[in-house]
């Protein structure tokens, strides 16, 4: 079985990844791209094997041919362009973060639900085979019980107005700096490691540079469990970060680079090195099992709850 995709922008995100992944899975079939300059979506969809392009995604919405629709546009489309999807019939992949509010998260949820179509966030991090075996060593108890996770995540980001990227950099697109662009990724990894928050505490603000939303973050955040997961996130800092270290009653687990996916667990007995490297297309692996849920009828991974629960995190975060 295979599923009909429409993308609903042509930036960055897929240019690098998204496109390449709906071209390349067996599970789906990229017929139809949108994007508002008309001679880059042809680029596009020539590039990744779509029939046909729109300059406006409306009419990609009335697309018969077009199942699903993955939103690939800056944050504050998300809402109005996923609930009008929905209500074509469309299930959904929307790009991190879901909204720009809590409030449009669960209108989101609201119109995906009301019209029987499948919605899913686009935080693929849970699928990299080192999370995964992170996951297996809490489970099987080798570093005790977790007590504190520590993330940081640096990436200079000197950006400047008049660049076509300069939307992150303003507040009423973006929503906000780099807790909200990619802090949510590495939020979205805790709560699939922990399950439920329920306690934040956050501090952001600019220490470097004067714009809109903030340079750096810093996120506290306490789970049901009882472990105490610490997010840190810079684009002022020059030397970058991707690392997640975690500290239990009878070990660590620490990963230097999380996107290389090497590993290093120090239990009681011994120290062991370990190597988990992503798949080449970050996206693919999530892509593919999202697809299949909606092929199969079943509940699709990292639904809009989730979402709509990493919003709630970065607002109190903010707050």
């Amino acid at each position: 079985m295979v599923l009909n995709w429409g993308l609903i922008g042509c930036g960055d995100i897929v240019n690098k990844r998204v496109g390449a992944a709906l071209r390349d899975l067996d599970n789906c079939n990229l017929v139809a791209v949108s994007r508002a300059r008309g001679n880059l979506a042809e680029g596009c969809a020539r590039e990744f094997g779509a029939s046909r392009w729109y300059d406006d995604w409306h009419e990609l919405l009335e697309d018969r041919d077009v199942q699903a629709v993955y939103v690939a546009t800056p944050p504050y489309l998300h809402a109005e362009q996923t609930i009008a999807a929905a209500k074509k019939g469309k299930h959904v992949i929307c790009e991190k973060p879901m909204a720009l509010s809590t409030e449009d998260c669960r209108r989101m949820i609201d119109a995906c639900s009301e019209n029987n179509v499948s919605l899913s966030i686009a935080y693929y991090r849970r699928f990299y085979p080192v999370i995964k075996r992170v996951k297996e060593v809490i489970d099987e108890g080798i570093i005790g019980k977790p007590i504190i996770a520590q993330i940081n995540a640096f990436e200079y980001f000197d950006i400047k107005s008049g660049d076509e990227r300069d939307w992150l950099i303003e507040g009423s697109k973006a929503g906000g700096g780099p807790m909200m662009d990619f802090g949510c990724h590495r939020i979205e990894l805790l709560l699939s490691l922990f399950g439920n928050a329920e306690e934040v505490k956050g501090k952001s603000g600019n220490v470097y540079f004067e714009r809109e939303v903030e340079d750096t973050a810093i996120g506290v955040i306490g789970f049901s469990g009882g472990t105490m997961g610490i997010v840190s996130v810079t684009t002022a800092a020059e030397e970058p970060m991707d690392s997640l270290d975690m500290y239990g009653s009878k070990g660590s687990i620490h990963i230097p680079v999380v996107n290389k996916g090497e590993l290093i667990i120090r239990s009681m007995d011994e120290v062991m090195h370990e190597s988990y490297p992503p798949h080449e297309n970050l996206h693919l692996p999530y892509i593919e099992a999202v697809t299949d849920a909606i092929l199969s009828r079943k509940k699709v991974p990292v639904d809009g709850e989730t979402g709509l629960e990493v919003n709630r995190i970065i607002e109190e975060i903010y707050s």
